[in-house]
C-alpha cells in the first residue's frame, strides 16, 4: 500500500547533503521535466493533451475530459532529492480546499527521490479522500465556494527540499499546525466574505449576469467532489525552496470545447445535399432571381 506524506512545515532539523540534479528530457507522452505529470481516468484512459506552452519553468496544455469519468493526476519525480508538490484543482489546494495560489507556504505532497504518487480526490482526513471526477461548472467543488476565477485547470507545482550540508538551527518554536490553522481560518474568511449576499440592486445585476453565463458554465468543465475512498497519509518534515522550479498547468475541457477553441481538428457532419424529388414538399419553389424584365 503507497503511503502519500503531507507536509506541514519545518518541524525537525533535515541533515545531509544530497546529490546532484537530474536534467533528462520528459519522455513522449506525458508532460513535464523535472516531473512526469499525467491524468489517468478509472478505466486506464490518459487523457490526450495538446500542448500550448513548453519552456523551462512553466508548462501549459490543454487537456480533453470526458464527463463522469473519474480520474487521478500522477506524478513521477525526475530528481535525486525530495520534491514537495503543491497541486490545485479549480483553484483550490486538494488537500486543504483553500484558494491556492501555489506558493511554497501551502498543503503539498512530498514525493521521494525517483519516486512517484497518485493523486485521487479532495483530501478529507489523514486516511480518506472524496474522488475527483469530471462534471459541469455548477456542480463543482470550487463552484461551491463561489470561486470559478480558476475554473478547469489542474496545476502542479514542483518545490525541491532545501539543500542543507550541516544540521541547520530550529527557527521557531511556533507549532506549524497552529500557523497552518490561521491560513486556512483566513482562507475560509475571504471565501466567506466572497459569498456574502449584496445590496438588491446589486442582486438583480448578479442574477441577469449569472442567467447570461450559465449556458457559458455547461460547456466548460470542472471537478466535482465525489465518493469517499480510503486513502491513508502520513505528516512528515520538509523544508521547500522558495520559488518552484517546475509549474505544470492541465486545462481541461470536453471535446466539444476544444473544437470550438480550434485546439483540435474535428470532423464536420457530412452535410447531406437536398433531393430534388423529395425535400420541395410537393410544391412549386419560387423560381431563381434574374433581375427585373
Amino acid at each position: 500500500m503507497r503511503i502519500i506524506a503531507i507536509v506541514t512545515g519545518v518541524i525537525a532539523v533535515i541533515v545531509g547533503c544530497l546529490a546532484g540534479v537530474g536534467t533528462a528530457d520528459a519522455s513522449a507522452g506525458v508532460v513535464g521535466g523535472a516531473v512526469e505529470v499525467r491524468i489517468l481516468t478509472d478505466d486506464g484512459r490518459v487523457l490526450p493533451t495538446y500542448p500550448v506552452k513548453l519552456h523551462s519553468g512553466v508548462r501549459k496544455v490543454y487537456a480533453e475530459a470526458v464527463k463522469g469519468d473519474h480520474y487521478r493526476i500522477e506524478v513521477v519525480n525526475r530528481l535525486d532529492r525530495r520534491v514537495g508538490l503543491v497541486i490545485a484543482v479549480d483553484g483550490r489546494n486538494i488537500i486543504s480546499g483553500a484558494k491556492s495560489w501555489l506558493k511554497s507556504d501551502e498543503r503539498m505532497y512530498i514525493l521521494e527521490p525517483y519516486g512517484s504518487g497518485s493523486f485521487a480526490g479532495w483530501r478529507t482526513d489523514r486516511d480518506r479522500i472524496n474522488r475527483f471526477y469530471f462534471t459541469d461548472v455548477p456542480d463543482s467543488y470550487a463552484s461551491a465556494f463561489g470561486d470559478e476565477s480558476a475554473m478547469g485547470v489542474i496545476a502542479v507545482a514542483l518545490y525541491p527540499e532545501v539543500r542543507r550540508c550541516d544540521p541547520p538551527a530550529l527557527r521557531s518554536e511556533v507549532s506549524p499546525f497552529a500557523m497552518r490553522g490561521r491560513e486556512d481560518k483566513a482562507s475560509g474568511a475571504a471565501d466567506r466574505a466572497q459569498a456574502a449576499p449584496a445590496s438588491p440592486s446589486a442582486a438583480g445585476e448578479m442574477k441577469k449576469e449569472k442567467a447570461a453565463g450559465s449556458a457559458r458554465a455547461l460547456e466548460s468543465a470542472g471537478t466535482g467532489y465525489g465518493r469517499g475512498e480510503y486513502s491513508p497519509s502520513r505528516i512528515v518534515a520538509f523544508e521547500p525552496e522558495k520559488r518552484a522550479l517546475e509549474t505544470i498547468y492541465l486545462k481541461y475541457e470536453w471535446r466539444s470545447t476544444l473544437c470550438r477553441l480550434g485546439v483540435v481538428e474535428c470532423v464536420q457532419p457530412h452535410r447531406r445535399l437536398p433531393n430534388r424529388l423529395w425535400d420541395n414538399a410537393g410544391y412549386a419553389p419560387p423560381p431563381p432571381f434574374r433581375g427585373r424584365p
